[in-house]
């Protein structure tokens, strides 16, 4: 029986990230992978996502190239070409998570890991062959997969989830996606900017429920201009198959009942964690509301067991994972940490255009007490989001009146999830919004956008 240090069961943004840093700290490590290195997120989640996005964007150019001044005829995609495109990508990455294991001395088993007492994990492969280990220390990644719900049963065909809708072999005339969180709102670009006719139906009163008032406001103006059809404060009672065509029964908040008709059901409700026979309740590891329990360096209650991911309680997000390995084996190599402030995580999604925020939303911080300066700048004012022809959006940031704390910053515009980084850093730097007005920002940028925002809130806005 081989033994190690470290064994990480799953190979995702969590459990490469985690193998690397164990082995810089000189843990003799392994990880173990059912499928492809790199999980979901490199396989089936963001990195080809953000392939299709951006085939989509290439296409939307090309048919407004006349704005420009471009004269560019008979524009048409290759929808198989484009999913090839994105698979491609996707396999490429998962390459350089191959190669980065073998830089870093990582011994890699394929097959299903199972956890067992005295430290052991069972791998069995796809041949069913079994090989135990013994890890000193064990980190449960396994990540998570889309949400099967009763009343919309995925058969992989006529309703999916977004592992199908990356690969469908043809383009939907019409699809309706359940859920506008990211994973909902991105396929709702993509398939529209395709040429496909979308519906998308949400349970709450708004789109992308999580994020400011503002910016969900906002999206639904500029996806409604774009043709997409939003169903809010309505539920799917049911999905039904005929001919080929699958019947969505749907009711509204005032309990009127429809059926619409669709080629395609994408359903995007959420995940839910793999966390399903592997040995969890044979080692007693406590598991609340399908998460399992860890402590703030996400040690469980089973001594030499611990779990980070979409497998605990916080964001599904390819970065908190990621975060949450580094912390999790710094702290087994005895190294001092802090544990991850969880209101200062960067959420991003990336349609066109794109959204990203970080901190507390306008409606939070008045709800904790805040008495709250609001500053926003429109991209309309901006003269590089002019001269890009992008000027939908604003930059909308919070301050608190009293100390000047950065409480909240949230954005909707061209290439903001890469903006967003400065506005984690000044709240991570308890940075106040005086310092952000006196630190001098490029023009022209998008990014000066904060800037301006900032100065908005304290009324020296210049450039409105």
């Amino acid at each position: 029986m081989e033994k190690f240090d470290l064994i990480i069961v799953g190979s995702g943004p969590g459990g490469y990230v985690t193998a690397i840093r164990g082995s810089q700290l000189g843990l003799k490590t392994a990880i173990v992978e059912k499928e492809s290195l790199g999980g979901i997120c490199l396989n089936w989640g963001c990195i080809p996502t953000k392939a299709l996005l951006k085939s989509a964007q290439v296409f939307e150019y090309l048919k407004n190239a006349n704005d420009y001044g471009i004269n560019v005829e008979n524009v048409d995609k290759d929808f198989n070409s484009v999913i090839s495109r994105s698979r491609k990508v996707a396999d490429t990455m998962s390459k350089g998570v191959k190669f980065l294991m073998k830089k870093n001395k990582i011994t890699v088993f394929n097959g299903f890991g199972k956890l067992s007492e005295k430290n052991i994990v069972s791998v069995v492969n796809d041949k069913n062959e079994e090989k135990k280990l013994r890890g000193e220390n064990i980190v449960i990644a396994t990540g998570a997969r889309s949400r099967d719900l009763t009343n919309i049963k995925q058969d992989g065909k006529h309703v999916i989830g977004y592992r199908e809708a990356m690969t469908l072999k043809k383009q939907p005339k019409n699809i309706v996606i359940i859920g506008s969180g990211a994973i909902g709102i991105e396929f709702a670009f993509f398939y529209n900017s395709m040429g496909s006719e979308v519906t998308v139906v949400e349970y709450q009163n708004r789109i992308i429920p999580n994020e400011d008032k503002d910016i969900s406001n906002e999206l639904m103006k500029i996806m409604k201009k774009k043709g997409i059809t939003f169903l809010t404060s309505s539920k799917v009672l049911n999905t039904n198959l005929k001919n080929g065509i699958v019947n969505i029964e749907i009711e509204n908040i005032d309990g009127k009942k429809e059926i619409i008709e669709s080629e395609i059901v994408l359903s995007a409700v959420g995940i839910k964690s793999n966390i399903e026979n592997i040995g969890l309740e044979e080692l007693g590891i406590n598991v609340e509301n399908e998460k399992i329990v860890v402590d703030q360096f996400y040690k469980t209650n089973v001594e030499g067991f611990y779990a980070i991911g979409d497998v605990v309680s916080g964001q599904s997000l390819a970065h908190v994972a990621s975060a949450e390995g580094i912390i999790c084996v710094e702290k087994i190599a005895g190294l001092k940490v802090n544990p991850i402030d969880y209101d200062n995580v960067p959420s991003c999604t990336y349609c066109s255009p794109e959204i990203a925020s970080v901190g507390f939303s306008e409606e939070t911080a008045v709800a904790k007490g805040y008495d709250i300066k609001v500053g926003k700048f429109p991209f309309t004012a901006s003269g590089k989001a002019q001269a890009a022809g992008k000027s939908d959006g604003f930059v909308k940031v919070i301050f608190d009146s009293k100390y000047g704390e950065w409480l909240g910053c949230h954005m909707i515009g061209e290439g903001v999830t890469d903006m967003i980084s400065e506005a984690v850093l000044g709240r991570k730097l308890e940075t106040t919004g005086h310092e952000v007005l006196k630190a001098v920002h490029p023009h022209p940028t998008m990014s000066e956008a904060i800037m301006e925002a900032v100065a908005d809130a304290y009324d020296e806005v210049i450039h409105l």
